[in-house]
């Protein structure tokens, strides 16, 4: 359609991210429910992060990288991966897959902010609106009364914020830092020192590791799932689109993720889908839509000289 090849990329890799990672919500929680949480992530990104090295060498894709490159990708492998999944992970014993992904949803919010402290960037008239809008949209969310009522469903929800900064952080450091060129290479990296980090994690918490081949039918194929495409096409697909377009624009996905999210959720798992919830959603998401958006309300047209 007269598109280049480049923009096709961007498409296919907003799609991964937009829809297949709205999925690994609930195959994280079908997961998780069975497995140790820190142990499940660690198989998870291990086995990615060599299957990337492995199809890399097939492909006869240089492994060679510098030590900077090296140290940056496993920063931006626990900021990422260890800490900022890993811990959503956890929480989701505590908390519906539907429920964390709205929560998640404010990702964009924590982004700006944290430019704004760390970077010193201007909040533009339209991202004030959607910061407001965005606060009122998790309050909302979080102020349901059967969430309030279970103290474990809070501690996960408070997880899932430390995690939602800790990947916000990872979004502004990766889209400066000296990494690997190649998207592919570089998920290798940051998945396997990741799948490391996390398997130490696992041993610090003490948590009990079980044999692939113990799983159950439907953790073994989330597992296949979650390894293909949750992390190798969808997390390739996120590197290539930081350093191609801008984090706000990367941080988007969480318009279709909460969504998928839900309607898979409610599907599979029979979870609940409140009224509250989805008035919670409608604020969120438009307040990201406002966080996100290059054009200005006409009321501030006549503020300018």
């Amino acid at each position: 359609m007269g598109k280049s090849p480049n923009a096709a990329l961007v498409l296919l890799a907003f799609f991964a991210i937009y829809v297949i990672w709205g999925s690994t919500y609930l195959l994280n929680k079908i997961a998780v429910l069975e497995l140790e949480p820190f142990m499940l992530a660690s198989c998870r990104f291990t086995t990615a992060g060599l299957l990337i090295f492995m199809l890399a060498k097939i492909m006869k894709i240089p492994l060679t990288i510098t030590k900077k490159q090296l140290w940056n990708a496993i920063i931006a492998g626990i900021l990422f991966l260890s800490f900022g999944n890993g811990v959503v992970v956890w929480a989701l014993r505590y908390v519906d897959s539907g429920f964390a992904a709205l929560e998640i949803s404010a990702q964009p919010l924590i982004i700006l902010l944290l430019m704004r402290v760390l970077q010193g960037k201007k909040i533009q008239p339209m991202s004030v609106i959607g910061v407001v809008l965005g606060i009122i949209g998790i309050y909302l969310l979080v102020s349901q009364k059967q969430i309030i009522a279970k103290e474990e469903s809070i501690v996960g929800m408070i997880m899932i914020f430390f995690c939602m900064l800790s990947w916000a952080y990872g979004s502004l450091f990766v889209a400066r830092a000296d990494l690997p060129n190649n998207y592919f290479v570089n998920t290798g990296y940051q998945m396997f020192t990741a799948g490391i980090t996390l398997a130490l994690m696992s041993l610090a918490f003490g948590e009990e590791w079980s044999s692939p081949l113990e799983w159950s039918g439907k953790v073994q194929w989330s597992m296949i799932l979650l390894v293909l495409f949750g992390s190798i096409v969808a997390f390739t697909s996120f590197n290539y689109l930081l350093k191609a377009v801008s984090p706000e624009k990367v941080a988007t996905s969480t318009y279709v993720n909460p969504i998928v999210a839900l309607l898979l959720g409610w599907y599979f798992l029979d979870e609940t889908i409140t009224l509250q919830s989805v008035l919670a959603a409608t604020i969120l998401l438009t307040g990201v839509y406002f966080i996100n958006t290059k054009k200005t309300l006409a009321i501030f047209e006549r503020f300018k000289r």
